[in-house]
């Protein structure tokens, strides 16, 4: 049988800023697309520190995945993208609060910019949860 692609929208996350989904799933995985730290409800980064926009982006991530089908505890891969990885630390406390047991495989990158003027975006790779 066929696999189906699927797009996933959520009024929990920000809303795409460009022509591509907050999500796709196909079939038992979730796919995200980058989320940077914008407050769903005023389409606006309110945080400045690397700590305060990881959090933020992490939510976002966390409402792409649900809306999807996942949860954090479902997630395979993920990527950060961070303007400075001078304050990789910085990033990498918050984010360990969000992934507590049996993290999954991660890449961290350092690029010279992102939407927005955000200092940190993340995708995630996830399966869907059967529950």
């Amino acid at each position: 049988m066929p696999k189906t692609r699927n797009t996933i929208s959520t009024n929990n996350a920000p809303a795409a800023i460009g022509p591509y989904s907050q999500g796709i799933t196909f079939g038992d995985l979730v796919f995200t697309a980058g989320q940077i730290p914008v407050n769903p409800a005023s389409g606006k980064i309110e945080v400045d520190s690397v700590a305060e926009q990881t959090g933020q982006a992490l939510k976002n991530l966390l409402a792409v995945l649900e809306a999807g089908g996942s949860d954090l505890n479902h997630v395979l891969k993920v990527t950060v993208f961070m303007t400075d990885l001078g304050c990789f630390a910085e990033m990498n406390e918050v984010y360990g609060r969000f992934f507590t047991d049996a993290p999954p495989a991660r890449s961290a990158f350092q690029v010279s910019a992102l939407p927005l003027g955000s200092k940190v975006e993340i995708e995630a790779i996830a399966a869907r949860s059967n529950e």
